[in-house]
């Protein structure tokens, strides 16, 4: 739908989600009418150069042209059933997406923190049934974000922010570890434990990856004490960090994992993929979804993590990253530049991430600000050398601005 065949004026329809939505989000000064490859236009045909995504959706380009013809042509035959019948999107997928990651099964879901819900659920249905009923601990790490339903909300270790405060006592279970600190992980494990779960970058923790030989010492940690290895890789899933999976990348293959935001390339879908032994806890009534295999998610999932395959942008975005975090830790105040693939984040030296995002906006440039300090780049697979260069440029700009506001207050106070 677009702005004029509303009759509605620009203030009119912010006055109108002002007055009946549930706000949660700090709202940008436009309205995204349509998209293209790298860009997002406003209600005035401005272009805005997208390293936003989406928040990591749009891996395959802004209404990427495979994914539009999948969804026209699954409208023309059914949008959704209930999931007793079979459907031909759900089977191809789940073959697509299977044989590609080297799982056996796949469960799945409608976002990222159903399918984090949906691995919890089954790794604690694996522990109770292998070991007993008091076989469900699972350790997660420190500054990790999995989601904000209950038992997601509860596996992120975050206590003490907005993410948990305020809703009571969270879900039992869970022990939060120093990220990339092994010998931390290790000193969590008790008798009851039965998981751990991580994110092979921490996104919303600052862009921070998890270390080759950390991540080695988990799947040697988890086999010497019949644990299960979960990889949350809802962010880094689908070619992001330079491998169809981050796991790929590291060489280490967990016992579950999850996926979601680029799956659809832009619908919304998720799943969690396991292998055979850990997918045997789930048997009829332990899980469920009215909408999870959705026809036309899945179809246009399929046509999603076909195009990212077929057309390796795998490799771009680990080319492009590598790129990307080059140029970046050139600019004024940049104290690290660090990620994986097109996972990247900058960290400043003086607290002006906040004010940096808002000068790239108001130069019509999307990019994300974590805390005060660093900023993070999670553009669609697509990106060019070209369209990072114009990116560094604004950038370079905005930290000039914000460095001397920040200056300014400095010196006044």
């Amino acid at each position: 739908m677009r702005l004029e065949s509303t009759g509605l004026t620009p203030q009119e329809l912010k006055d109108m989600v002002n007055q009946y939505m549930v706000e949660t989000y700090e709202r940008y000064d436009f309205i995204a009418e349509r998209a293209e490859g790298m860009y997002i236009y406003d209600e005035e045909g401005n272009a805005y150069l997208d390293f936003y995504g989406g928040v990591a959706v749009n891996s395959p380009g802004n209404r990427n042209e495979r994914v539009v013809a999948a969804i026209k042509d699954q409208l023309d035959d059914i949008v959704h059933t209930f999931n007793y019948p079979y459907t031909v999107p759900q089977a191809l997928l789940a073959k697509k997406i299977c044989d590609t990651i080297g799982m056996d099964k796949i469960f799945y879901q409608n976002s990222g923190t159903e399918a984090n819900e949906c691995m919890i659920k089954m790794a604690r249905k694996y522990g109770v049934d292998h070991f007993g009923p008091e076989r469900y601990h699972i350790i997660t790490a420190k500054n990790s974000f999995h989601g904000r339903t209950y038992g997601a909300m509860a596996a992120t270790g975050q206590p003490g922010t907005a993410i948990q405060d305020g809703f009571g006592a969270m879900l039992p279970g869970f022990s939060y570890a120093e990220f990339n600190n092994l010998e931390d992980f290790a000193s969590k494990v008790t008798e009851h434990t039965i998981a751990i779960m991580i994110e092979p970058v921490q996104g919303e923790g600052g862009v921070h990856p998890a270390a080759q030989e950390f991540v080695e010492g988990l799947r040697k940690l988890c086999d010497e004490h019949d644990m299960l290895l979960l990889f949350d890789e809802v962010q880094t899933g689908w070619g992001r960090t330079g491998s169809p999976m981050a796991y790929m990348g590291y060489k280490v293959k967990p016992d579950a994992v999850s996926m979601a935001k680029a799956m659809g390339g832009g619908m919304p879908i998720g799943a969690c993929c396991a292998t055979e032994k850990v997918a045997k806890a789930f048997t009829a009534g332990t899980h469920g979804s009215t909408y999870g295999g959705h026809a036309l998610a899945c179809a246009a999932a399929y046509a999603s993590v076909s195009e990212i395959i077929d057309k390796d942008l795998s490799k771009n975005a680990y080319e492009m990253g590598e790129y990307m975090k080059k140029q970046l830790a050139k600019l004024p105040h940049v104290k690290e530049a660090r990620g994986r693939g097109l996972l990247v984040g900058c960290e400043y030296d003086i607290p002006i991430a906040v004010d940096v995002k808002h000068g790239c906006l108001d130069r019509l440039v999307l990019i994300t600000a974590i805390g005060n300090n660093v900023n993070r780049m999670i553009p669609p697979l697509i990106v060019t050398k070209k369209q990072i260069d114009k990116l560094i440029r604004i950038m370079r700009a905005a930290i000039a601005d914000a460095a001397e506001k920040y200056y300014a207050m400095d010196m006044a106070s």
